[in-house]
C-alpha cells in the first residue's frame, strides 16, 4: 500500500525474514523460477535495508517522497519514479512484496519475463503519471490542496493495484477481499474502499492511479497486435547484452570440441577402418585413430587394411598381427598399450 508521510515508520523486527523464507519456499517449488518478479522483490528489499555502500548511493526517502507538487514544480523524475521503490516500514514492505510475490509469479510464468518487465515498467509509469494528474485536477478544478501540495506518499502498491487489475482481468471467478467474496473483475475496486475505511493514512489518490492504469493498459494492450514497442526494445537490449556471453560459451564449446594428443578411442562414426577425416584411419581391432602415414596402429599394432596403405597394409606381418589381434582378450590389449606408451 502506499503510505502517506503521518504514518511513521512502524518497523518490526524479524518479518524481512520470514518474507525471504517464503519467497524461497514458493520458488523451490516452481518448475520455472520468474526472474523479474525475485528481481523486484530484491530490489526493494535492499533499498530499504540500504546494507553497505548502498546507503551513501541512494538518496534518502526524504529526496523522493512522492508530492505532485514538488514533482511539476521541480520537474523532479527522481520522485516520481524512485518513490515507488521505498517504503516506511518492515510491515510495509513485506506486505508489499507478498503481494508481488503472488501476483508476479502467476502473471510472469503466462507472459513470460520480458513482457511481465515491459508491463512492469509501463504500469510503473502511468500509475504514477495518472495520481499526479488526479491530484493536479483536484486542485485546479475544485481548489482541493491537500492531495497536490501537503501528502507525502511512497510505496509499490500503487503498481500492485494496476497488476490485480490485469492479473483479474479475464477472470469470471468470486475472489477472497479481507473476508468478502467478491467478482474477482471487481476485487481492485473493493480492496480500495476496505483499505481506505481500515488502514489509516494510506494514498487513496495513489491506489485509485493504480487501478486506473490497470485499466488503461488493458485498452492499450487491447487496441494493437502484437507485442508492444516496449518489449521489442527490452528484448533488443536484452540481445545485445547478451551477445557478449554467448559468443564467449559458443568459443569454449570450439575449444572443448578440439582433440588433444594424435587419436581418439572409440569414437562415433563407422568402425569398418575407413579415414574418418582427411589424413586418419580407424584401426580395427581398437578403434584408435591413426595418421594416414603410418600403416601399423600405433595403439595395438595391427596392420591397416583399407585401400588407401599404398600395398603394404596387405603384407604378411600386417596380416599376422590382424589376425593375433582379433584373438587378444581386452585384458592383452590393455596390457600392450601400457607397455608401448609406458
Amino acid at each position: 500500500m502506499n503510505r502517506n508521510v503521518g504514518s511513521g515508520r512502524g518497523i518490526t523486527r524479524g518479518m524481512i525474514p520470514l518474507l525471504a523464507i517464503h519467497a524461497v519456499n514458493e520458488y523451490y517449488r516452481l518448475p520455472i523460477k520468474p526472474p523479474v518478479t525475485a528481481g523486484l522483490i530484491v530490489a526493494n528489499t535492499l533499498i530499504y535495508l540500504r546494507p553497505g555502500i548502498l546507503h551513501t548511493l541512494l538518496p534518502s526517502i526524504d529526496q523522493v517522497w512522492f508530492n505532485p507538487r514538488l514533482i511539476i514544480r521541480d520537474r523532479d523524475l527522481k520522485r516520481f519514479f524512485l518513490s515507488a521503490f521505498y517504503h516506511l516500514g518492515e510491515s510495509h514492505l513485506v506486505f508489499n512484496m507478498m503481494s508481488l510475490l503472488w501476483k508476479g509469479i502467476q502473471l510472469e510464468t503466462s507472459m513470460g519475463s520480458v513482457e511481465f518487465a515491459s508491463m512492469v515498467a509501463e504500469l510503473l509509469a502511468m500509475s504514477q503519471g495518472t495520481t499526479l494528474l488526479l491530484a493536479k485536477s483536484l486542485f485546479l478544478f475544485f481548489d482541493y490542496e491537500k492531495a497536490f501540495k501537503y501528502e507525502y506518499s511512497v510505496g509499490f502498491s500503487g503498481v500492485l493495484f494496476a497488476m490485480k487489475v490485469v492479473l483479474n482481468s479475464q477472470s469470471d471467478n468470486y475472489t477472497n477481499v479481507y473476508g468478502l467474496m467478491v467478482p474477482a473483475r471487481h476485487a481492485a475496486w473493493a480492496e480500495l474502499i476496505l483499505i481506505q475505511m481500515f488502514v489509516p493514512n494510506v494514498s487513496f489518490l495513489g491506489h485509485l492511479g493504480g487501478i486506473l492504469a490497470g485499466i488503461l493498459y488493458l485498452r492499450l494492450r487491447g487496441s494493437y497486435q502484437g507485442p508492444d514497442p516496449l518489449t521489442t526494445i527490452i528484448r533488443g537490449a536484452m540481445g545485445i547484452l547478451s551477445w557478449p556471453l554467448k559468443f564467449a560459451c559458443n568459443l569454449f564449446r570450439l575449444h572443448r570440441r578440439r582433440i588433444s594428443g594424435r587419436g581418439r578411442v572409440g569414437g562415433g562414426g563407422s568402425r569398418t577402418g575407413r579415414s574418418l577425416t582427411s589424413g586418419s584411419w580407424r584401426c580395427p581391432a581398437c578403434t584408435y585413430d591413426n595418421f594416414d602415414r603410418l600403416n601399423v596402429c600405433e595403439m595395438c599394432g595391427t596392420g591397416r587394411t583399407d585401400n588407401n596403405s599404398n600395398g603394404l597394409a596387405s603384407s604378411t606381418r600386417s596380416s599376422s598381427n590382424w589376425s593375433r589381434s582379433r584373438n587378444f582378450s581386452l585384458e592383452e590389449l590393455r596390457l600392450r598399450r601400457i607397455e608401448r606408451f609406458g
